[in-house]
């Protein structure tokens, strides 16, 4: 029996990245040998096994057969006549195809290291097209190891391509997209996991909400960039090196979805687009079963940030509406992130990534001062129920009348 560190492990050492997770496969054993040796079996569709002291997975080498549609339509086969070199082949590219030995030797029969050296995502066999949530996996190896320069090569974005335009990505679940989606959102270029499905033809099955975005025009005045879908994801690429917070970068991701809803007499004006987002939004979060709280923040982001953009023509009326349509109160964090998205918003225009954005502080200013007001001083001046709100509402506006006139 042999075991060899396989996958991202070895991956990731090769690329002075952080390792985070150690997956093993196992070479001439059997189930039974495992259990013998004190091994833990948790896998069900195939034997995967807990190492008795360090817990860390240990698999079966395996080779897998397509028996039907989709990601799950496999039958695999182990036991102790499967090579090393077999179990590495029905792997997805050659830089998760390298094992290593316990004594450190590297085993690279398709030439991950070469690919490395090369910068390059590369299939390792034609089996690369039986899985379908291969063409998301190396969309999102692209967003995470795009600050190294790594690109995919032309010969899997052919394939990733002719697999898009058949009807095995509708086989994926919800679950399974929006997890692919929340690790591209993690990495540090996000924008390219989408711009990767588009340019292969399957955000449009994936994500048609966004792909819908593309050649849609805004006005050249605010958007030199013209293109909607461009624009979109040059907010993203901003929202990305403004947090790392996902939610803020899903919001950044979904906030001109409204604009798909303009009618093209409109164009390029997209009056309302921003209230016609929101119903998009929670649609496509339904769908992909996005967690509610990226859900809510995108459809506040939506909703407000043209309003935002725009505090020193509102009235104060206004900007107090806006601090209770958004919770601020409550949920100051929240309202935090949602001018963040505002930010990224207007650096996500073509040669303004530099501009500054005053409105976030000024937001801020505002919420920190009209927080300061007790609710507990009107409630001893004897005030009940809907009162309290009402005084509470009278007090913060005529503070903020105050502050405006301090700062002219």
């Amino acid at each position: 029996m042999q075991i060899y560190l396989v996958g991202g492990a070895v991956r990731d050492s090769l690329l002075d990245l952080p390792v985070h997770d150690r997956d093993y496969v196992v070479v001439g054993a059997t189930a039974q040998q495992m259990k013998a040796q004190g091994f833990t079996q948790v896998g069900k569709s195939f034997p995967v096994f807990l190492h008795p002291k360090t817990k860390e997975e240990c698999a079966l080498a395996r080779t897998e057969r397509k028996t039907g549609q989709g990601y799950t339509g496999f039958q695999c086969d182990f036991g102790p006549e499967v090579s090393l070199e077999t179990d590495l082949k029905r792997r997805d590219i050659t830089i998760n195809a390298i094992a290593q030995d316990q004594n450190g030797q590297l085993i690279d029969p398709y030439g991950g290291q070469d690919d490395i050296k090369a910068k390059q995502l590369r299939h390792v066999s034609p089996a690369f097209n039986e899985d379908p949530l291969r063409v998301l996996r190396v969309a999102r190896f692209a967003a995470k190891l795009a600050h190294l320069g790594f690109k995919i090569a032309d010969e899997t974005i052919v394939l990733m391509s002719q697999m898009a335009s058949s009807n095995e990505l509708q086989t994926l679940t919800p679950e399974r997209v929006y997890t692919e989606m929340e690790k591209a959102l993690k990495t540090d270029s996000p924008h390219i996991f989408f711009e990767t499905l588009r340019r292969i033809g399957a955000l449009k099955v994936i994500i048609p909400e966004l792909d819908q975005l593309f050649g849609i025009p805004a006005p050249a005045h605010w958007h030199p960039e013209i293109d909607t879908g461009i624009h979109t994801l040059l907010t993203l690429q901003r929202a990305s090196q403004l947090t790392q917070d996902i939610a803020v970068r899903f919001a950044a991701l979904s906030h001109d979805l409204g604009k798909a809803g303009t009618p093209q007499a409109c164009w390029p004006s997209h009056h309302g687009h921003g209230q016609r987002g929101v119903s998009i939004i929670k649609a496509l979060s339904e769908r992909l079963k996005i967690p509610n709280n990226l859900r809510d923040l995108a459809s506040l982001s939506s909703q407000w940030h043209i309003q935002i953009h725009r505090v020193n023509r509102l009235s104060n009326e206004q900007i107090l509406d806006i601090l209770d349509q958004c919770d601020a109160w409550r949920k100051p964090e929240r309202f935090n992130a949602i001018l963040k998205v505002c930010e990224a918003d207007i650096k996500g225009r073509l040669n303004h990534e530099k501009d500054s954005y005053p409105q976030a502080k000024q937001f801020q200013s505002y919420l920190e001062e009209l927080g300061k007001i007790p609710v507990q001083s009107i409630v001893r001046e004897g005030f009940k129920g809907k009162e309290i709100r009402e005084q509470l509402y009278l007090k913060r506006l005529n503070r903020l009348n105050e502050l405006q006139a301090r700062e002219m």
